[in-house]
């Protein structure tokens, strides 16, 4: 078993607290790639806090992602790390790496992230929130009334590292 840190970078205008909009139900996309026969998945996978599958072969064992791999056709399993609950991409992080959630992988690795989906951040000046952030186009723009300031998330990129 292996823990992966999927670390975020983006650059906020005016915005800080960046989360997907509902954590238990928040569709995550990972590129897979297996650590048997080290082939990447051509897809990218979706995986999801509430989503549990029995894992063949474990005594009751579950997780939120079970995965044959088309070519060696080995099973394998990812979970989110309950202990490790996501993390806000804030402000201060602004433009660098910054951890935003841990999954144990046991016969995989994840090797890429697809930030579609329907995020949450507030209003860096005026706490505004802005609950509905599509970054499907991988970037996001709107306008804080309260603070009369354009507000945006752009250039958002992700890496994996061991936890």
């Amino acid at each position: 078993m292996v823990k992966l840190c999927l670390e975020i970078k983006a650059e906020l205008e005016n915005v800080t607290d960046l989360v997907p909009a509902s954590e238990n139900t928040f569709e995550y996309f990972f590129q897979v790639k297996c650590n048997s026969c080290h082939e990447v998945h051509p897809k990218y996978v979706g995986v999801n806090r509430t989503d549990e599958a029995e894992v063949s072969g474990g005594k009751n064992a579950t997780a939120n992602f079970v995965w044959r791999c088309g070519s060696c056709k080995r099973e394998s399993s990812a979970k989110f790390d309950e202990k490790a609950r996501t993390t806000a991409y804030s402000a201060d992080a602004n433009g660098q790496f910054a951890p935003l959630l841990t999954i144990e992988c046991r016969g995989l690795e994840f090797v890429g992230f697809d930030p579609r989906g329907i995020w949450s951040c507030v209003g860096l000046e005026t706490g505004t929130k802005f609950p509905e952030v599509d970054l499907g186009e991988g970037e996001w723009v709107d306008y804080d009334e309260k603070a009369q300031l354009p507000v945006g998330v752009s250039a958002v990129e992700s890496r994996w590292r061991r936890a």
